[in-house]
């Protein structure tokens, strides 16, 4: 994963975009938003545990951006290399254990329909609620199943 992770970041070297990389502990899938230039990843957990909950998930990510960074031969000081920042989102919680998977999909279509480059601690003012309702939910459902029609992978 972390060459393939990285082969993406270097093709892409020279734009600032925020890169998606949906991550499933084992069990649970949460959502991290990497901007590789400024050494940024936001987190966003619907059960809202904290990145050290999973420390293999950190470790993998910092190694990727320490690689991409060497890779890039970036201009960066001994005191700001070890400097990746990691930022907790306040995202909507999920009330059951079944749809982390959704509430990931909803994060990333909630940040590409504002098309920026930085999530907000507290989330996107647009989006903000402590909790999906059902509606909210069943949508990023239907929008799912309509664009897997749509790319015909269902026969």
């Amino acid at each position: 994963m972390t060459e393939y992770v990285l082969r993406i970041l270097n093709d892409n070297k020279d734009a600032e975009k925020l890169f998606f990389i949906p991550f499933n502990t084992g069990g649970h899938w949460l959502l991290l938003a990497i901007n590789p230039i400024r050494e940024i990843v936001y987190y966003l957990d619907s059960l809202g545990n904290d990145w050290t909950t999973y420390p293999d998930m950190k470790d993998l990510i910092d190694t990727v951006l320490q690689a991409f960074r060497a890779q890039r031969d970036s201009q960066t000081s001994m005191r700001s290399a070890n400097r990746i920042t990691w930022i907790k989102v306040a995202c909507p919680q999920r009330r059951n254990q079944i749809d982390c998977g959704y509430f990931v999909l909803r994060f990333m279509r909630d940040t590409l329909a504002l098309g920026r480059l930085v999530i907000p601690t507290d989330y996107f003012e647009e989006f903000k609620c402590a909790f999906y309702t059902k509606d909210q939910v069943d949508e990023i459902k239907e929008e799912w199943c309509q664009f897997m029609i749509e790319l015909k992978v269902f026969s």
